[in-house]
């Protein structure tokens, strides 16, 4: 094989696509912020103008998901396993799916976050993308541990990270242990529909926390293959 050729073939190398494409997610996660402040101050022209960013970046990443996985390489030189390659852009892009999820039962119901709550919610919410701010740090880290042979100091800072996942996760749950026991309270003065579609709300933010730690577990399950 020439050397152009052998460079070609790692010139196809996902990683840096795999990269981009959680950096894609984390910032439709992360339009959330600007989508909930238009939703505490019940102005829904905002909100759907907040959504429509959303909806972009998930049709962005959903679209770089697409093209890892058609321009995959199932040659010799592929650094980790491909399905394994596979099953994380799969992960990473449910957090992008979620999000956008989120946004949709918001807008679509015009869901009023009751004004006992707002404080401790955006607290929650904030939380949650703290996961996906750790997930896309830790996938973002992706090169350099091929760089360095999948070990050293480099795969110390990625267990690191994964453990930081696994603790803001896990404060996550106890924040939405306390949201839905104040919202319980107060549930008798909503529409029934309403509480009802909160709770889900509750639930699907609290997913993005989930989703991220997936991301987290399925990247150093790949790196225990290595």
């Amino acid at each position: 094989m020439s050397v152009n050729s052998f460079l070609g073939v790692f010139a196809k190398s996902p990683i840096k696509p795999m990269i981009e494409h959680m950096d894609e997610v984390h910032r439709c996660a992360y339009a959330l912020k600007d989508f909930f402040k238009a939703v505490y101050s019940k102005d829904w022209k905002s909100a759907e103008v907040a959504r429509a960013t959303i909806v972009k970046h998930e049709s962005t990443a959903d679209d770089m998901k697409r093209k890892i996985r058609l321009n995959l390489p199932s040659g010799l030189f592929m650094p980790v396993e491909r399905a394994d390659l596979l099953e994380l852009v799969s992960q990473q892009d449910k957090i992008a799916n979620k999000a956008k999820d989120i946004s949709g039962l918001v807008t679509g119901r015009e869901l009023i976050i009751p004004e006992p709550l707002i404080k401790d919610f955006d607290a929650y919410l904030n939380r949650c993308l703290d996961a996906t701010d750790k997930a896309r740090e830790t996938i973002g880290e992706f090169d350099d541990l091929l760089e360095t042979g999948f070990k050293g100091r480099e795969r110390d800072l990625v267990d690191n990270f994964i453990i930081e996942l696994d603790a803001i996760e896990a404060d996550t749950d106890q924040l939405q242990i306390k949201l839905r026991q104040d919202l319980r309270k107060i549930e008798l003065d909503m529409n029934p529909v309403d509480a009802m579609f909160l709770y889900r709300i509750l639930d699907w933010v609290g997913d993005l926390a989930d989703l991220a730690e997936r991301v987290g577990a399925r990247f150093e399950l790949m790196l225990a293959r290595v």
